[in-house]
């Protein structure tokens, strides 16, 4: 495989804006059939191994036939929408060009999407389309799941489970994009963590809104709609979830605990005593504080119509991220309570429930293991809670064994940029990763 020919394929296909929107009216659906144009073009050994078909109109789903099929297959699973990039002129280099720059040593390519999922998607490719190069056919089927719409609604990939579920397909593991390798994220540990994503957050959106007196802003009323409705949203926030370890997070801190020596491993390693300080320790990053309880935020307000009035309605989007083991109704009880104001509505408007637990054990567990080892030898894998979304949410009804993770080794910043500016990826742990994907098919 020429590295170089790897890279250019894969900013070609990044430079295709595939933003998906909430309003789907808005898509440009366009972009989606450039895309998959030019990954037939770009892979054309895989695209002609595999059964394809297109599901909800643009999720690709394809059926890579194995030797065996009564084995039960795997699903590998990214997607080609991306986020809106924001202000263009807010990036150092254009969201959607996929400049090649050398910085410190590194190659980085520079993009909306880079990791955010054409990466794995376009890695997947890579692996499978050299493999079937080279006559390989895996044992197993292997069917990939190329969503069009995680970053909005889901309902790409939900309508691919449905009819794989239709179809009687039960795999013995899914695996999506996740957690990443990452050093320096708990302290004291010297080792990289492959944190693989045994569960994923529930999400909910909820409206609050606000209807009272209006009038002119020259002689305005005691208590305004959006004074209400600002304080209600201060109070949610002063008040935040209580946090706890979860099963996935306990998993994390006892892996981690193998990758040190001293104090702070040691505390990780008995977690089932140490797990009221660990909890306090996690609060201090943002990262860390979200595995640990439910999460709300404002992400939208609206209100008023005029400069100088007093509007009778104001509203509020809050989004919450639902820690395993809770749930979207008792999360909507507690923001009703919390607004300490019994004008201020509190309505759930969209979201699904938190993921279930995947086992840390059984031949999924371990294919996925095994291949970080050979790839990734001084890496400890890691079980750990996601606390973003994926489409594999869809998939937990046909397998317990759903795993997200991404092989791609992030710094900080890059984890940072996700769905934010400047969204990028070296050049080599890009590499590293489909190096990653042909490890894992070739063992199937």
């Amino acid at each position: 495989m020429s590295n170089d020919a790897a890279v250019e394929r894969f900013r070609v296909l990044l430079r295709i804006p595939t933003v998906s929107l909430a309003d789907v009216g808005s898509t440009n659906w366009a972009a989606f059939e450039a895309f998959r144009d030019a990954v037939a073009e770009a892979y054309p050994t895989v695209h002609a191994s595999v059964e394809r078909e297109l599901v909800a109109g643009h999720t690709m789903l394809w059926r890579w036939p194995g030797v065996d099929p009564a084995l039960p297959p795997v699903i590998l699973m990214a997607h080609q929408d991306v986020v809106a990039p924001g202000r263009l002129e807010d990036w150092r280099h254009p969201a959607f060009d996929a400049e090649l720059v050398d910085h410190d040593g590194d190659r980085i390519i520079w993009g909306r999407g880079t990791i955010d999922d054409k990466g794995s998607l376009v890695a997947i490719l890579e692996a499978a389309d050299h493999l079937a190069a080279d006559g390989f056919r895996p044992t197993r089927d292997v069917w990939f799941v190329f969503g069009h719409d995680e970053e909005t609604n889901g309902t790409g990939a939900a309508a691919a489970a449905a009819l794989l579920a239709e179809r009687g397909v039960r795999p013995e593991l899914v695996l999506d994009e996740g957690g990443a390798i990452v050093g320096g994220f708990l302290p004291g540990v010297d080792a990289r963590l492959a944190a693989i994503g045994i569960t994923e957050k529930g999400v909910a959106n909820f409206r609050l809104s606000v209807t009272t007196q209006g009038g002119h802003s020259s002689a305005p009323p005691a208590n305004s709609a959006i004074l209400r409705l600002s304080t209600a949203i201060a109070r949610i926030d002063r008040g935040p979830f209580p946090a706890r370890l979860t099963a996935a997070t306990r998993g994390m801190f006892r892996a981690a605990g193998r990758g040190g020596r001293g104090l702070l491993p040691w505390l990780y390693r008995g977690v089932a005593w140490s797990g009221p300080l660990l909890v306090r320790a996690l609060q201090s990053k943002p990262e860390g504080a979200a595995m640990t309880r439910t999460t709300v935020v404002a992400t939208q307000i609206s209100g008023g119509h005029a400069l100088n009035a007093v509007p009778e309605r104001a509203e509020a989007v809050m989004n919450a991220r639902v820690l395993a083991g809770e749930t979207l109704a008792g999360t909507l009880e507690r923001l009703r309570a919390a607004t300490g104001d019994r004008g201020v509505d509190v309505e759930l408007i969209s979201g699904w429930e938190p993921a279930p637990i995947s086992p840390t054990d059984g031949p999924g567990w371990e294919r996925l293991v095994a291949t970080i080892a050979d790839i990734f030898p001084d890496v400890v894998p890691a079980p750990y809670g996601q606390t973003g979304a994926t489409d594999s949410r869809s998939f937990t009804s046909l397998t317990e064994a759903v795993y997200r993770f991404t092989p791609f080794d992030l710094s900080e910043a890059e984890r940072a940029a996700l769905h934010a500016v400047d969204e990028r990826i070296r050049v080599d742990s890009w590499l590293a990763g489909i190096a990653f994907y042909r490890a894992f098919l070739a063992k199937l």
